[in-house]
Parts: structure tokens; C-alpha cells; sequence
């Protein structure tokens, strides 16, 4: 399965180099404001790409996703898989999304750190193959000028579920693609279009499921 991730695209959409592939993701921060009006462009652009699957992920200037979820959904399409604290099953690849990251001034889908991002992360199935969140774990991709702004909650969550492939965006200053001992994990941010998109592929063969990055800008 040939995978192409974005985020942070901030309605540059049509800005981003998207190469083709089986599944488009875009893990959050489709726009600035977040307004459904804003949404529309950017769901004209998700219809027009190639990919057999779409998925998305909201990040936190999605406001229509936390304010209107149900009109925000519609406005995507039924092509297009929307995933929030839910998952869907693709080509027999599991793909689990997920909107939240710590609290950071008054955007959408904050929550404060430790026991309540603790809970949203424990709805994380096990048997998650490809986890899509917003924001990144603590120690990946996460590095800002003042340290690292990650969540420790989802780093121990990723040691749970032991997820193939893990992407993300959120913070724009730390693009790429990690690796540790439970996976892959990629910061797929396009950073409102001055980053291409992270093309990455999943195999299944007999030693089980695999995760490589096939094209990684650079940041």
C-alpha cells in the first residue's frame, strides 16, 4: 500500500506537490479559520486527487469539525473517510484517527495533559495497524524553538498499540520520518504548502507488516 500524507495545509492546499498513491491521508489543519465556508475549497481539491481512499484527521484550526461535525462531514463527501476517536478498515490495514493534542492557547479539540488525553488515548485499539493523529508523541517530530511539545500520554499509548506506522503534523518546524522500536512514525507537515507530501508504503509479507518512507522532503 502506497501511502501520501499531508498536514498543515491551512487552505494552501493547492500548493502541495501530491504525488499519486492508494491512500491520501491528511492528518489535520485542512484550514486557517475553520469555518465550513472555508472547508468547501478544500474538500473540491480532496475529490479531484487520484487516490482510491482518502482519510482525514481535523487538527486544531478545524473549528467546523468540533463545532458542526455532522454538516463538516457532509461537506466532504462519502468517499472520504473522516476519523475522530474512530477507525476504518482499509485493503485488510487497520487505520485508527484522532484529532486531539494538548492544550495550547483557545484552538479546537485541546485537551489538558495527562489523565483526559490519558482516556481519549485508551480508545486506541490494539490492533491498530496505522495510527493518524494531530498532533505528534513526545521525542518525534515534535521539536519547537522553546524544546519538545509533545505528548508523553500518546508516546505510552504508541508502547500499547505498537502501531506499524504512526502519522502526524501539527508542529511545522520538524517534519520527517522516525523510527523507533514499536514502528514507523512521520511528521507529515506541508507547512501551508512550502513542503511537499510524505510518501510512504506499508507491506505485508511473512514476517507481517512493514512500513518504509519511499519520499521524505526535506524540511
Amino acid at each position: 500500500m502506497r501511502i501520501v500524507a499531508v498536514a498543515d495545509t491551512h487552505s494552501f492546499e493547492e500548493d502541495v506537490v501530491v504525488p499519486d498513491g492508494d491512500v491520501f491521508i491528511h492528518a489535520g489543519d485542512l484550514m486557517r479559520l475553520g469555518g465550513l465556508e472555508e472547508l468547501v475549497p478544500v474538500a473540491r481539491w480532496l475529490h479531484q486527487l487520484p487516490h482510491a481512499q482518502k482519510v482525514v484527521v481535523a487538527g486544531n484550526h478545524d473549528w467546523c469539525f468540533a463545532e458542526s461535525r455532522e454538516r463538516a462531514v457532509r461537506l466532504l463527501g462519502p468517499d472520504v473517510h473522516y476519523l475522530q476517536d474512530s477507525g476504518v478498515v482499509l485493503d485488510g490495514i487497520r487505520f485508527w484517527g484522532s484529532p486531539w493534542q494538548p492544550e495550547f492557547h483557545s484552538w479546537a479539540f485541546n485537551v489538558p495533559r495527562g489523565k483526559p488525553l490519558r482516556d481519549i488515548w485508551s480508545r486506541i485499539p490494539d490492533e491498530t495497524d496505522v495510527l493518524v493523529t494531530h498532533g505528534p508523541p513526545y521525542g518525534f517530530g515534535d521539536r519547537v524553538h522553546r524544546g519538545r511539545v509533545g505528548c508523553r500520554e500518546l508516546l505510552a499509548a504508541r508502547a500499547r498499540v505498537r502501531p506499524t506506522l504512526h502519522l502526524f503534523g501539527h508542529i511545522h518546524e520538524d517534519g520527517g520520518v522516525f523510527e523507533d522500536a514499536h514502528g514507523l512514525l512521520a511528521n507529515v507537515t506541508t507547512v501551508e504548502g512550502t513542503r511537499g507530501a510524505t510518501v510512504l508504503e506499508v507491506v505485508r509479507d511473512e514476517r507481517g507488516l512493514t512500513a518504509r518512507g519511499l519520499d521524505v522532503p526535506s524540511s
